[in-house]
Parts: structure tokens; sequence; C-alpha cells
């Protein structure tokens, strides 16, 4: 089975949206370079609603392409695909999403969308590794990624730092409570107003 990553961009202070879910200036990056981010030989991404597609310096380019062409299936909070609905069932990586939900998905919403409502983060772990094959499970980070970090189900932390502090709003790690020991970055790269960081969740 492929690896469960959490995974977000971040301020240096570790939020990933104010209090409204707003990510203000976290995103730039990804509209800010030269090189397009694109699936398979063509298909540009475009996650951001302008049709302007994915944009990133070169220093981050081989990194974001292979980090995304990796995702099989991504987990997510209900609050998160209430506030982006759903990506309007095309999400920005991978062929499914499964969403950490008490509530079913919204009737009529994109029936051709492979978008699974789970209650629970085991199951809804359980699900998206049965989705992803050996293709990787990118976790959101926020409330529901801390979740399922604290429960022991995320092998790796990937953030994607932007020098810019928040002061508040909502948080990389949630409300996780105690310590949760990772190991050294494994993956360090410095890209134009971003650094990209990764840590296996030590053992």
């Amino acid at each position: 089975m492929g690896a469960v990553i959490m995974h977000s961009v971040a301020s240096v202070d570790g939020y990933i949206a104010d209090e409204k879910g707003d990510v203000g200036p976290l995103h730039e990056w990804y509209f800010s370079g030269d090189v397009p981010i694109v699936v398979g030989s063509d298909e540009q991404y475009d996650h951001s609603g302008t049709g302007s597609g994915i944009k990133v310096s070169a220093a981050s380019a081989d990194y974001v392409r292979t980090m995304w062409e990796s995702i099989g299936t991504i987990v997510m909070g209900r609050n998160l695909f209430d506030l982006v609905n759903g990506w309007e069932g095309k999400p920005p990586a991978g062929d499914h999403v499964v969403v950490v939900s008490h509530r079913p998905k919204p009737e009529g919403w994109h029936p051709e969308a492979s978008y699974h409502f789970v209650d629970g983060v085991a199951a809804a772990i359980d699900k998206a590794r049965e989705l992803a094959g050996e293709r990787v499970v990118a976790v959101n980070a926020g409330e529901v990624g801390a979740q399922i970090l604290a429960a022991g189900l995320v092998d790796e932390v990937a953030m994607d730092v932007v020098p810019v502090v928040f002061g508040s709003g909502r948080r990389y790690f949630g409300g996780i409570n105690g310590q949760h020991l990772l190991e050294d970055p494994h993956v360090v790269i410095q890209g134009d107003r971003v650094l990209h960081l990764r840590f296996k969740v030590r053992r």
C-alpha cells in the first residue's frame, strides 16, 4: 500500500487559513512561477477556479509534479468540502476523494465523481487506502488531519511553508493534544516564496 501523507500549505506560524477558511497569500506561489504543472502529457492542473492553471518556480516544479502524480486518494474534512464545494467533483490531484463526515453526500451532487463520505477517521483511511492501491493517500491538514495523525495512521507529514505570519486562524495540526515525534526532514527544497518539507512520523 502507498504511504499516508498529511499535507498542506502553511504559514511560518503553522496556520493553513484564517478563521473563515481564507488562505490569503498562502497559495500565491502556485501561480507565480514559469513552469506549468501538467497531468500526463498535456492536461494542466487547475484548482484555482480561474482557468489559469498551476505555474510554479523551476525550483518547486519537480517536487510538486512528483508529489501530485503519486496521489491516488485525497482525504478531507466536511468543512473543507463545503468551503470549496468539493472542487466541483474534480480534485486537484488523484482519482478519488474520501470526506470524513457524519452527513452524507449532498443529494444530486456530481454523481459521476468518485467521492465517498465516511463517518470516522479510521474507516476513512481504510477506504482511502482501498481506493488508492499502491498510490499515496494525501490527508489534508487541519482538524481531520490532526485526528488521523493522533490515531497513528499518518506515515509522513509534508508542509509547504510560506513566509507569512497569520497570527491566528486554522492550524495545520488542528487542536491536536500531546507530543508526536517526527524524524529529521528527508525532503528540504527551497522554492520561490515557499519551503517544501517532508518528515516521516517516528514509530
